[in-house]
């Protein structure tokens, strides 16, 4: 314990003395929150680390991942000031989200009135749709700061929580796979460049996240003869999770149990459910439809049961948002005036699945901070998707049925989580990626393992994916250019469409001929 107390404290007071000096009010005041928070953060940190076998990867893993978030929150909130858009009152305050802007604003404005915390649930606190984060966040300001609003404390706490989510990652991914398997799968879930962005910003996305880390190990500590020393511990992370969740975002919560519920039943046959088990799970559920529907419910919504209430509202969403997208862009109008009305849904979920879409993030003018933002996301998500493609190719050479049922519903739980995103935020560019990232655990486990089949030399199609990934990116790399640059000659959109796909399918025959040869 004091060995401990010896890394954490003097660390934390190191970090929180200089994380201080970039926050409003007095230095003090704001130095003793970030110190406290800081070493009860680390604190976990270290135990996580700890009970997870002390494995030096892990630790250095950690330790990257805590610093590159807190660097990036100070980062932005410095430099958007003076190198965003002055006329946006979000990026004056420092802010990369217009949702993080407003929820910590009026967040700042609970925490300094008189009222209870339990107001950010009523319909007068509208900024979140749920209320847990709202009600979080003025609690922090409450108790810690309430001399002062003080922003940079949320994005401290957000890093916290999304680091402390990497040992259950582990965990999960060593038991899946081995170390061969969680080193790669854990680098990708503490380093893709989105969960870095939303875990450096005032966002619930690190809090679900790390929730989502959490159940997934749990789900197999508590089904799993192997970690049977682990049963009371997986009850309460289980425990924790599902109510972060309820509070957060029914949705994940509903979401994330019928993934785990069917994953539990696929990973061994030979397994019962218990009646207990079964019970919880259809408690959680149904709490999860009453609160997930009351909460959307506040809309004008026709329908009148919970599952109708939800239902109903995503179709709404989903148009609405196809239409925002038609509407805030003349050239998705002039494309949608040239397709069938039954191309509109795919196309949009095409142009989501691209988010954030590298050539616009090179070609297209803006300030600095938001050029070198766009181009670390963009480069992260066209890092991540070739593997995610490729592991469906690679799925039938799994190394036993268990193994292929195991993957395939990852690899489908990824892509159909990426396909619904795509429609649900209308192809945004910053909406459909950070919708995306909750489930960046699933995403970097399928990842890592596609990763390892490629290693292994189970086929080669991932350099044919990534050559056909070569051959979208310089097409759209001149269309975006021709659109920004007058002295590009452009390819109609139709025309460019039509090359990619032509280059693309010969990219595929040519690979299915050569595999056939082989045989």
């Amino acid at each position: 314990m004091f060995k401990e107390i010896k890394i954490t404290l003097p660390l934390s007071l190191l970090i929180a003395g200089i994380f201080s000096l970039f926050e409003t009010g007095d230095y003090l005041f704001s130095f003793l929150p970030a110190a406290l928070i800081l070493f009860i953060g680390i604190s976990a940190l270290y135990k996580g680390w700890d009970w997870a076998g002390k494995p030096r990867s892990l630790a250095w893993i950690l330790a990257l991942a805590l610093l590159l978030r807190l660097v990036l929150a100070v980062a932005f909130y410095v430099a958007l000031p003076v190198n965003g858009y002055p006329d946006s009152e979000q990026q004056r305050a420092g802010y990369v989200f217009f949702d993080a802007f407003r929820r910590d604003a009026q967040a700042w404005d609970l925490a300094s009135s008189e009222q209870p915390l339990i107001r950010a649930f009523s319909k007068d606190y509208s900024t979140d749709q749920y209320g847990g984060l709202l009600a979080f966040s003025a609690g922090v300001y409450r108790f810690f700061s309430p001399s002062a609003h003080r922003p940079l404390l949320i994005a401290l706490i957000g890093a916290l929580v999304a680091t402390l989510g990497t040992p259950f990652f582990w965990q999960a991914a060593k038991y899946l796979g081995g170390e061969k398997l969680a080193l790669p799968a854990t680098l990708i879930f503490a380093f893709y460049p989105e969960s870095i962005l939303v875990a450096s910003s005032q966002m619930r996305e690190p809090f679900l996240i790390t929730f989502v880390a959490v159940a997934l190990w749990a789900a197999l500590a508590w089904r799993s003869p192997a970690l049977k020393g682990t049963r009371g511990g997986a009850q309460v992370g289980v425990g924790v999770a599902l109510i972060g969740m309820l509070l957060v975002s029914p949705a994940m919560a509903i979401i994330t149990l019928l993934f785990l519920g069917v994953f539990v039943l696929l990973q061994n046959e030979e397994n019962k459910l218990t009646p207990k088990t079964i019970s919880l799970f259809v408690v959680v559920l149904i709490l999860s439809l009453f609160l997930l529907s009351a909460a959307l419910g506040q809309t004008k919504i026709n329908a009148n049961n919970p599952l109708g209430v939800i239902v109903e509202w995503t179709q709404r969403a989903i148009l609405w948002d196809v239409y925002q997208l038609e509407r805030g862009s003349g050239w998705v109008q002039k494309l949608f005036n040239e397709m069938p009305q039954s191309l509109h849904l795919p196309f949009v979920a095409g142009y989501g699945m691209a988010q954030p879409v590298l050539p616009a993030a090179f070609v297209e003018p803006t300030t600095e901070t938001w050029h070198y933002l766009a181009i670390f996301r963009a480069l992260g998500w066209y890092a991540l998707a070739p593997l995610l493609l490729y592991g469906l190719f690679t799925l039938p050479k799994a190394d036993s049925a268990l193994a292929r049922r195991i993957w395939t519903w990852f690899g489908l739980g990824s892509w159909a989580w990426i396909i619904f995103t795509a429609l649900r935020a209308g192809g945004d560019q910053w909406d459909n990626p950070r919708y995306r990232v909750i489930f960046i655990a699933i995403q970097a486990l399928f990842a890592a393992w596609a990763w390892n089949q490629h290693r292994d030399g189970k086929n080669s199609w991932l350099p044919r994916i990534l050559t056909v990934e070569v051959i979208f990116l310089a097409f759209f790399t001149h269309w975006y250019a021709s659109r920004y640059y007058v002295r590009f000659g452009a390819l109609s959109f139709g025309a460019m469409v039509a090359w990619i796909l032509g280059l693309s399918a010969l990219v595929i025959l040519m690979g299915i001929i050569q595999d056939r040869r082989i045989e």
